[in-house]
């Protein structure tokens, strides 16, 4: 979509947070169109640059840096430091919106917190993501993926009645909170150009748990006998009846989503099941019908097996490996990977890494940014010029 405008375009960001909820949800606007400035200290900045997805590291930065980080500026500062403080004090005066996921109380201590910040910058849209809120026995705590999962009881969803619990094996917690901060910072600005007025937009990481599970919890609070009683192993949700699972083939393995019991049996030629033609006995049988199954399609491949269940339209899919997903048409034609590009240091030559684009489309068109993450400090110099020489024009779109 380059050349064209994009929906925050002119909108600046200023991204004082660390690790991976704040920093995507900085990139979340900037793929939409803003400036993100990324505030970090000079000593090492952002953590999250040594913190290594699968260890990788490419060009001195992790992986996850990389790719949370990308089409921002690095501005260094240390915020203990007066001078250093009195500089991020300006851009906070022009900002449109300030990201930050400090655990509470600190950016109040700095100074930067949303009282004093709006007193400056009345309309500013000040977001903040913390662990698991402001207040409460929780609000102390680390505020780190796996232990937001947990304490939600997410890990309780995943697996069989014979597994231990079995956490999402991403960053569930961050990436969905992420989603959530980008949304609500956008509706801010949507009622600021209405009505002229800032906001505080707050989530966290455990609310966005609880979210996650809106129908479970949903259930509970209207019927506490309501629990989680996960199934026999291969069913893929602790609330659906057979057949809804993900079953082994002599050669992979295919999920089965929702479907009529007999009407499968009849398929695959397993006459055993189409003797369940009560609803109700996918529930009483679950086991008897999932262990059928699993026995079963065993015997044949996934394409065999998909050959026949398509033609009927039945709910189903191949479950892909990773070289699978990438290599196939399916993914290709999403257009959903990008490259993105960095100059090396001293004249040494580009570092390009691969990631993937926002998944919002505009107008038809994918949105696509070839502008890698900054180093420490990189444009530090380059904005305080810019900001120094514009005065109370505010900043400009891009810095040089």
């Amino acid at each position: 979509m380059s050349g064209q405008q994009l929906p925050l375009d002119g909108m600046l960001v200023l991204d004082f947070s660390q690790f991976l909820a704040g920093p995507m949800a900085a990139v979340r606007l900037g793929d939409l169109g803003a400036r993100v400035i990324k505030i970090e200290r000079p000593d090492g900045g952002d953590i999250g640059r040594r913190l290594a997805f699968a260890g990788i590291v490419e060009d001195g930065d992790t992986l996850s840096f990389h790719l949370t980080n990308r089409n921002k500026e690095s501005y260094a500062a240390d915020l203990k430091d007066q001078e250093d403080l009195a500089g991020v004090q300006e851009l906070v005066k022009r900002a449109d919106v300030i990201i930050q996921n400090f655990r509470p109380g600190i950016m109040e201590r700095l100074g930067l917190g949303y009282e004093a910040v709006s007193k400056v910058n009345p309309g500013i849209v000040y977001a903040s993501i913390t662990g698991y809120g402001t207040e409460g026995p929780w609000r102390d705590r680390p505020g780190q993926d796996l232990l937001a999962q947990s304490l939600s009881g997410l890990p309780w969803l995943n697996g069989s009645a014979d597994d231990p619990p079995v956490p999402v094996g991403i960053a569930v917690a961050d990436i969905v909170s992420s989603i959530h901060l980008a949304s609500g910072i956008t509706a801010a600005l949507l009622r600021r150009e209405r009505t002229g007025l800032g906001s505080r937009v707050d989530t966290s990481l455990l609310e966005s748990m609880l979210d996650l599970q809106f129908e479970l919890l949903s259930a509970h609070l209207g019927d506490p006998s309501i629990v989680v009683e996960r199934g026999p192993r291969n069913t893929a949700h602790a609330f659906l009846p057979a057949p809804y699972g993900v079953y082994p083939t002599a050669d992979g393995y295919l999920a089965i989503a929702m479907t009529p019991v007999p009407q499968l049996g009849a398929l695959i030629g397993l006459p055993a099941l189409e003797q369940y033609t009560d609803p109700a006995s996918w529930w009483s049988e679950q086991t008897v019908i999932t262990r059928a199954l699993t026995d079963h399609l065993a015997t044949q491949s996934t394409e065999h097996w998909l050959a026949i269940l398509d033609a009927a339209d039945i709910w189903c899919a191949p479950v892909l490996t990773l070289p699978e997903l990438v290599a196939h048409d399916g993914f290709r034609t999403l257009d959903m990977a990008q490259q993105v590009s960095r100059a090396g240091v001293d004249g040494g030559p580009r570092v390009d890494i691969q990631t993937l684009r926002t998944p919002v489309r505009y107008d038809g068109r994918v949105l696509k940014n070839g502008r890698a993450a900054p180093r420490i400090g990189e444009h530090t110099e380059a904005i305080r010029s810019e900001f120094a020489t514009r005065g109370n024009d505010g900043p400009a779109k891009e810095a040089s």
